[in-house]
């Protein structure tokens, strides 16, 4: 038996249902309902409705920045599948990113790439904007307009910020954005693993795992130039080698989900074999730990098991 548990099944969808339909004592009920037992503390300002709306939307942003920092395709973003308390929610056909491509679908059925990785954010703020629309009876519709001018920023605080620890980077520096875009741009190019690449970064001293990395792109010249600015923005922070390998072990995982590591377990859960999901559930408890044996789980895909696309029935 499988069980899923949230704090809350409520969705942005639930207002949309009341408000569509015209049943606004009803959608009162379930905005004090959720007011009264998630955000409890937004009955303390002026406009407890839109704190609370402020807040989703805040908690949306780094959520959905968590999601682009590692990878994290979500699949199927309707506002049916969007928590009000801003946790990954009611996903099915999900994936992480192998290869690092912008507009990689992982959902077989989306056929215009709406749901794409390189979607996630512009949708997020589209799903905000159906809820503040449910929400127009009880707030003014200029202060959700404004409180939802607030996702785009907060998003890419919160984004820069992750990825700025995925670097090793502890410090704010003015080119931190294009430095990224950089890379981002170069592993798509050369179709780089997006989550080993980063674990490999900081395995070794910053000159060394250049160095060592550089055979997985295309464009030599250009990761070079990469390679030396990050370097010398890595150096600016003034922190020793040993301190920036350690930093960045806590934050880059050696392991993630892949979806042919999920695809080898259910097909031998499916023989009665229940030992891989068990293993794959002990490696998956501690991502970012190397455990003995279990090499394995932290190579690249093979190629029959790179940008599997599943259903939401998979």
């Amino acid at each position: 038996m499988l069980l899923r548990l949230a704090p809350s099944h409520v969705r942005f969808g639930s207002f949309e249902y009341f408000y569509y339909t015209q049943q606004h004592d009803q959608l009162k009920t379930l905005v004090d309902h959720v007011l009264e037992l998630h955000y409890p503390h937004c009955r303390e300002q002026p406009e407890p409705y839109l704190a609370m709306f402020r807040e989703i939307v805040e908690r949306n942003a780094e959520l959905i920045a968590k999601w682009q920092a590692y990878g994290f395709c979500h699949g199927v973003m309707n506002t049916d599948n969007m928590s009000i308390l801003g946790i990954t929610f009611d996903f099915g056909p999900f994936a992480f990113l192998d290869d690092f491509e912008q507009n990689f679908i992982c959902n077989h059925s989306d056929h215009e790439g709406r749901y794409s990785y390189s979607n996630q954010v512009p949708i997020g703020q589209w799903n905000l904007s159906a809820l503040a629309q449910a929400l127009t009876p009880f707030i003014e519709v200029d202060a959700l307009r404004e409180a939802i001018g607030l996702f785009l920023p907060l998003y890419q605080a919160h984004y820069l910020d992750l990825m700025r620890r995925r670097l090793g980077l502890t410090s704010v520096g003015d080119g931190d954005e294009a430095l990224i875009s950089r890379l981002l741009k170069l592993m798509q190019n050369s179709g780089v693993d997006y989550t080993l690449f980063f674990r490999r970064l900081g395995e070794q001293p910053a000159a060394d795992a250049v160095r060592q990395l550089r055979d997985d792109f295309v464009d030599l010249r250009g990761f070079d130039v990469w390679a030396d600015d990050y370097q010398t923005r890595s150096a600016q922070d003034n922190h020793d080698e040993a301190e920036r390998q350690t930093r960045m072990n806590a934050v880059n995982p050696l392991y993630i989900l892949r979806n042919y590591l999920a695809q080898n377990a259910i097909e031998a859960a499916e023989a009665d074999d229940y030992e891989e999901v068990r293993r794959l559930h002990r490696v998956l408890c501690n991502p970012f730990t190397e455990q003995a044996g279990m090499q394995a789980y932290a190579q690249r895909p093979p190629d029959w098991g790179k940008h599997l696309e599943i259903s939401c029935s998979s």
